[in-house]
């Protein structure tokens, strides 16, 4: 008789379990906690038995006809499915402990597997190994919180897996481990999954719960949280930022250990962040060995950030506009605005429970604000008292209110520090809408310079 798991949540890693699983022989009931068509469809054409947002009583009974549990990365830490498997003694298994599990026992070994994790920075460092590896020749693909799932990636053609891994996935890791790892920050972010910023800041330390002697791990040090956990593990360590730091800059070249990687003028963009995070993906590929000095260096000339991530969507005017529509977090949102001087800054939504007021750290770079979304009271008390504020109604209002307020030389940046969900559908629809209302009126605008942005397609939760 085949185990029997029951899958909790199937959007598009918990639907990629499903699928896994019976792939390799399991017996699988599928819980969903709100169903629809689509997801009904994908469980179907597996054989999976769906049931709908059951009540204690019946996730009770449920729980009793399974060996296991694998709940979905959406599932949070204090959902009922994981109180009563812990009272039932249930094995919790996620997507990369099953997935790094049967990577190895692949025929022919298991391939290298490299991880990111922190609040802030993972999707563009892990956009940035992956794009090394491929300039050395062999075959990567990021996975893990994308598009596409470990447990997915497992079945690619490829040579290298590198692992976005968020706090949601890392929270119910016991074997899952990587050669080659880093951890870039810790700020308040998903306490809405998270019941406390200590079980978010556990759930993150995971990433290196079974890190062995040979493996490598990166820190960004000028974080203390990360500092910490850094010096505690018994691995090869490789601080970033530090007085120790063997990855850094000096005179404005990235260097390593074996020398120059590359000069920061040479990148398409050198943002302070930028540089931080190609100092981390140069480390997590260099130091194992996966690539060559050389690779990463023709990799960085060639780099450009995934779209909403600080991405340049015209210059008119003398004015540059900027989509940061990824930025969901204060933390995020300060981490642009100090790239630059002058910003008039498009900001609010739907807040996640975090101090918005804590964007008053960087009113010397600020020379005006435009809050929006159901968030915008926050934002207009957090800098009333310093700067000008307009308020919008909607997108279009919010680009005419910051043209109202910039001039030649200032930076027009949406980076919102709060999620989209009171007016789109995801970060990604935000800052397409901004895209478009930016273009409109720099069509206007004489002698003006506008370079398109479209949008990234992600199953990313952020």
């Amino acid at each position: 008789m085949s185990e029997r798991v029951l899958v909790y949540g199937v959007g598009v890693a918990g639907a990629a379990t499903a699928k896994a699983l019976v792939a390799r022989g399991y017996s699988v009931v599928a819980v969903d906690d709100d169903v629809t068509a689509a997801k009904r469809s994908s469980m179907s054409k597996l054989g999976v038995e769906l049931v709908e947002s059951p009540d204690d009583r019946r996730l009770t009974s449920l729980l009793d006809g399974v060996d296991s549990v694998a709940p979905a990365p959406g599932v949070p830490e204090g959902h009922s499915v994981l109180r009563l498997a812990a009272a039932k003694r249930k094995a919790v298994y996620g997507e990369l402990d099953l997935a790094y599990e049967w990577e190895q026992s692949r025929a022919g070994g298991p391939r290298p597997m490299i991880a990111v994790t922190g609040t802030d920075g993972k999707t563009t460092t892990v956009t940035m190994v992956e794009s090394m590896i491929a300039a050395s020749g062999r075959r990567a693909v990021a996975c893990g919180n994308t598009d596409v799932p470990l447990v997915e990636a497992l079945d690619m053609d490829v040579d290298v897996f590198v692992v976005e891994a968020t706090s949601f996935r890392l929270a119910f890791v016991e074997t899952f481990r990587a050669q080659s790892s880093a951890w870039l920050n810790l700020a308040p972010d998903h306490l809405d999954w998270h019941s406390s910023m200590a079980t978010y800041e556990a759930a993150k330390a995971r990433i290196w719960r079974n890190v062995r002697p040979s493996d490598v791990a990166v820190g960004v040090v000028t974080d203390p949280v990360v500092s910490r956990h850094l010096d505690s593990l018994r691995c090869r360590r490789i601080e970033i930022g530090g007085d120790r730091a063997t990855y850094g800059v000096r005179d404005g070249i990235l260097e390593c250990p074996s020398g120059e990687i590359i000069a920061a003028t040479d990148m398409r963009r050198a943002l302070p962040h930028d540089i931080s995070n190609a100092l981390v993906a140069s480390a997590l590929c260099i130091e194992p060995g996966l690539v060559s000095v050389a690779a990463v260096s023709e990799a960085l000339r060639s780099y450009e950030a995934p779209h909403h991530r600080i991405e340049l969507v015209a210059d008119a005017g003398g004015i540059r506009w900027f989509d940061d529509s990824k930025a969901t977090t204060p933390h995020a949102a300060l981490t642009a605005i100090a790239g630059f001087d002058n910003v008039i800054l498009i900001a609010g939504g739907r807040n996640k429970g975090l101090d918005l007021g804590a964007l008053g750290a960087a009113t010397d770079r600020i020379k005006g604000v435009v809050a929006i979304g159901e968030s915008a009271d926050e934002i207009e008390g957090t800098f009333a008292a310093h700067r000008p504020v307009r308020r919008a109604s909607d997108m279009a209002e919010a680009v005419a209110q910051a043209a109202s307020l910039a001039s030649s030389g200032d930076t027009v940046l949406l980076s919102p520090a709060c999620a989209s969900f009171d007016w789109y559908g995801g970060y990604q629809e935000r800052g397409a809408d901004f895209a478009r209302c930016v273009m409109a009126h720099v069509s206007g605008t004489k002698g003006g310079k506008a370079k398109k942005s479209s949008t990234t397609k992600t199953g990313a939760r952020k």
